[in-house]
C-alpha cells in the first residue's frame, strides 16, 4: 500500500478550501502543468497531500514573491532538483550506495545553468580539470 501522503484523498473543492484558493485557479494550475492531480475512472480530481504541498507552494510564490507561473514552474523544477541533490549528499554522508549519475558539482552547475548563470572561466577551467573543486 502507498503512503498516505501520496494517495489522492480530497476532491476539488475541498482542495480549494485547504489552499485558499479558488477551484478554477486549481484546474489553470493544472492545465499549466504545475500540479497533476489523480483521476477516479468517472475523470474527477483528487489531490493527495503532497499535491496540497506543491499547491501551497505555488501559492506562495504567486501571492508572497510576485512569480509569474513560468517563474513558479522554474522554482518548482528547482525544487525538486535541489531536494534531490540533498538527498543524494545525505546518503553519501551516510556512507550510503547512491545511484549517482552526475556529480554534486555537475548538478550544481545545472542548476545554476537554468537560472541563466554560466560562468565561462570556470567552465573552461573544469574542462581542462583544472577547477578548484576537483
Amino acid at each position: 500500500m502507498a503512503p498516505r501522503y501520496s494517495e489522492p484523498l480530497f476532491v476539488i473543492s475541498v482542495a480549494a478550501r485547504l489552499v485558499e484558493m479558488h477551484p478554477q485557479t486549481l484546474r489553470k494550475y493544472e492545465r499549466e502543468g504545475l500540479i497533476a492531480p489523480s483521476r477516479t475512472s468517472g475523470n474527477l480530481r483528487l489531490y493527495s497531500d503532497s499535491d496540497i504541498e506543491r499547491l501551497r507552494q505555488v501559492k506562495y510564490l504567486v501571492e508572497r514573491r510576485g512569480l509569474n507561473l513560468a517563474g513558479v514552474q522554474l522554482a518548482l523544477e528547482l525544487t525538486k532538483d535541489l531536494r534531490e541533490l540533498e538527498r543524494r549528499l545525505q546518503a553519501r554522508a551516510n556512507g550510503q550506495p547512491t545511484d549517482d549519475k552526475e556529480s554534486p558539482v555537475d548538478a550544481c552547475e545545472r542548476i545554476l545553468r537554468m537560472l541563466g548563470f554560466v560562468d565561462e572561466q570556470r567552465l573552461r577551467e573544469s574542462d581542462r580539470g583544472n577547477a578548484p573543486w576537483q
